[in-house]
């Protein structure tokens, strides 16, 4: 406390400190109890000096003698403004506008929400939004979030890939707990190694990402928060079956094991036994699968002391077949008998986050995260072979504090990042490995309602990338009431692994060849480049009920990119891009509370993603340019919890989509220029029998569309001209699912 006492000292003495007034906000109120009132404003009439009350309603203001009216304010209490004629302690209630006549409003809290404050444009998922669907895993939770799109990778491993502003999962940061997760060897499957029932929310940043998380982010961030033992429920059991054989158990147990320990243990295992094969072609439409996924989760809060700590152990064993019907892999592989595939994923993840808040500088705060996952994968599609074993070591420290007033904040920190990877591709053994140290610079200012920016800047040193500066600006201008105007720039740089993030090609006959120029990692140059984007959401009022709509554009501009070229059905090509590569993303959102308990969401998407190849510039492939998208969900007695009944439908429309050229093949197996448009809808009904139990029933595809012939010359697998990525649709038909949650707080 000495240090901070001298570090005090010599601020005032530059200036950056002046005589304070500190106060304390109270809610006016009958029974003269002093209820502090967090988070209302308290600002100098007619100045840029302002604070924020904290969690009790005490503040504390710098003082100028030319400083006399100070304003307070809150929403849903009348703004008042205090006479000041000296320093002295301030004690004042506000009263709430319902004491005034005013009428009163009440909402429920929305399932997804964007804030009106934030200088990003972030999405906020709550996890009443993930039990709209089955939610099986993170890769199936966003199937009524219309930002983010959804489709299967290739018609053998029954993946399902994401993708943001045009742009697939390797160039999205995603990450647990803000701790990257979701990368190098994990990222093809990485995403269906969370289950649903662990996330208790998520956050989607479009643009560029926080300059704290690290450089590798490009198109965005998506953040997992994971149920904490502590607010989780001491019970909880979620059983899932589907019409495809397809069942899931997932438990949750929690337990307080002292004062300031909580200990969860969770317990998540799927398995699909069942062949399936709906379009009569003698392949698999989706695999076979087994995975146990277990995680025990220690929380450590110690309020008095101002410290906070996680502790994460993780294990994962998935093992999935794929291929002909008749595939038998204790006889088949490695032979031409049958087609087959088998994906067997081992993974263990230790994890941890320390936190400390200065407890009499509540300002200050230090926060330590650190993460080590060993990932190893034995793969094979057909006579191609595939093994990678990946070691991970991430740490990141980052402090937190304010200059002058809590309307400048600061985060200054560390991150450190190691990795190795040892890639066995057919006959050739790739291996390398990473390690980079940075240090980061973030100044957020909040002008009250009015203005915010956030501006961060982070040079890394990396000993394959080299040394490079990263820059990410994000601000929110607010002209009148519910609307916020945004606007991003940000620059990012990554590795391409280009084997682990497009597993689909070793499912098809081509030949694999990397165009070398020299570069550091498989003879290529890192991918950099520029996002910018813009953002207006304005919340209104129609017919009486709440609404909002959000417009947005971003521009991804790839000063380099490892192209990945399809172009030749008898080859993939990767080579560094020369010339342009750009994605283009427009997207209008309407959010309407129609009336109680009914909650419409709708969306058009505009894409406009190309690419200069050595053929020419083209569209890129699989990638639909208009999309449109609707959701409503309707809950009955709301004010009721139980007997309960919900409702929730999800409408998609993809226009039409490129296909690589196969013009080169036999004509029997050359394809259109462009796939048909499809639409798919899905549906969930829950029945809440009290808050201990309910019951859900849905529907995935319901209206049965497939894609009859997803496998090109499916009849000679081991053949030139075999290929399974050429999928723009689902493949199943509909699925019928249905399931069970039971808890006990």
């Amino acid at each position: 406390m000495k240090h901070i006492k001298y570090i005090l000292l010599l601020l005032s003495f530059f200036g950056f400190s002046q005589e304070t007034i500190s106060g304390k906000i109270i809610e006016a109120n009958s029974k003269n109890e002093n209820i502090g009132i967090a988070g209302a404003n308290v600002y100098w009439l007619n100045t840029q000096v302002g604070t924020v009350t904290d969690i009790d309603g005490s503040f504390t203001i710098s003082y100028k003698t030319d400083y006399k009216k100070l304003v307070i304010s809150y929403v849903g209490y009348k703004t008042d403004t205090l006479i000041i004629s000296s320093p002295k302690h301030v004690l004042h209630a506000l009263r709430s506008t319902d004491d005034l006549g005013a009428v009163t409003v009440k909402a429920r809290k929305q399932s997804t929400s964007r804030s009106y404050l934030k200088a990003a444009n972030i999405i906020n998922v709550s996890s009443d939004e993930l039990l709209k669907a089955a939610c099986c895993n993170l890769s199936e939770s966003f199937e009524t979030n219309p930002s983010i799109d959804v489709n299967f990778a290739d018609a053998i491993s029954g993946t399902r890939q994401i993708k943001m502003l045009g742009l697939t999962s390797p160039y999205i940061l995603i990450a647990t707990e803000n701790i990257p997760s979701i990368r190098g060897a994990s990222q093809a499957y990485g995403l269906s190694f969370i289950p649903g029932t662990w996330v208790e929310s998520i956050q989607i940043t479009k643009g560029a990402g926080s300059v704290v998380n690290g450089f590798e982010s490009i198109a965005g961030q998506i953040n997992t928060e994971l149920v904490k033992p502590s607010t989780d429920d001491k019970l909880f059991v979620n059983l899932y079956g589907a019409s495809s054989e397809r069942l899931e158990l997932n438990t949750h147990i929690n337990t307080k094991v002292s004062n300031r320990w909580d200990m969860g243990l969770y317990i998540h295992g799927n398995t699909h036994q069942e062949k399936h094969d709906v379009n009569d072609d003698g392949f698999l439409d989706m695999p076979l699968f087994n995975q146990i996924n277990i995680m025990n989760r220690w929380q450590y809060v110690d309020t008095e002391k101002g410290f906070v700590s996680f502790i994460n152990l993780k294990f994962l064993d998935d093992e999935k077949q794929a291929g002909e019907l008749s595939f038998n892999p204790d006889t088949d592989r490695g032979t031409i008998n049958n087609w087959g595939s088998e994906i067997n994923t081992r993974r263990y993840e230790v994890s941890t986050k320390f936190g400390y808040v200065n407890p009499e500088v509540p300002w200050q705060s230090l926060g330590v995260q650190t993460a080590f996952s060993s990932h190893k994968q034995d793969s094979y599609f057909g006579l191609n072979t595939y093994d990678i074993t990946h070691n991970s070591l991430y740490a990141n420290a980052i402090y937190n504090s304010i200059i002058s007033d809590s309307r400048h904040k600061i985060k200054t920190g560390l991150s450190y990042t190691y990795d190795h990877y040892d890639e066995f591709v057919n006959a050739t053994d790739y291996e390398r490995t990473e390690n980079s140290v940075g240090a980061f610079f973030e100044y957020s200012h909040d002008n009250l309602e009015l203005f915010n920016i956030t501006a961060g800047i982070r040079i890394d040193h990396h000993n394959l990338l080299g040394t490079f500066i990263t820059p990410r600006v994000h601000a929110r201008y607010s002209p009148w009431g519910k609307s916020a105007f945004r606007a991003s720039f940000g620059r990012g740089k990554r590795s391409a692994n280009i084997f682990t993030e497009n597993q689909q090609l070793f499912a098809t006959s081509r030949q694999i060849n990397i165009l070398s120029s020299g570069g550091t990692i498989y003879g290529l140059d890192p991918e950099i480049a520029w996002n910018y984007g813009v953002s207006y959401l304005q919340g209104f009022n129609l017919f009486g009920k709440k609404a909002d709509i959000t417009l947005d554009y971003y521009k991804t501009d790839f000063k380099n990119q490892v192209v990945v070229d399809w172009e030749n059905p008898q080859a993939i090509n990767f080579y560094n891009l020369e010339g342009k590569s750009f994605a283009n993303s427009f997207q209008a959102e309407l959010n309407y509370n129609a009336f109680e308990g009914f909650d419409l969401r709708t969306a058009y998407k505009l894409y406009d993603v190309q690419t200069d190849y050595n053929s020419g510039r083209l569209e890129r492939p699989l990638t639909p340019k208009h999309r449109i998208f609707a959701n409503v969900g309707y809950e009955t007695n709301l004010k009721e919890n139980s007997g309960r009944w919900k409702f929730d439908a999800t409408f998609n429309w993809l226009s039409d989509q490129r296909y690589a050229s196969t013009l080169p093949n036999p004509v029997q197996f050359q394809l259109p220029e462009r796939t048909p448009t499809i639409a798919t809808l899905n549906a969930q009904v829950t029945k809440v029998f009290s808050p201990k139990f309910e019951v859900y029933l849905g529907g995935e595809n319901i209206t049965n569309v497939r894609q009859s012939n997803p496998i090109l010359a499916v009849d000679n697998p081991f053949g030139a001209n075999f290929d399974s990525t050429f999928v723009y649709g689902p493949i199943f038909g509909r699925l019928y699912y249905a399931g069970l949650r039971y808890r006990i707080k």
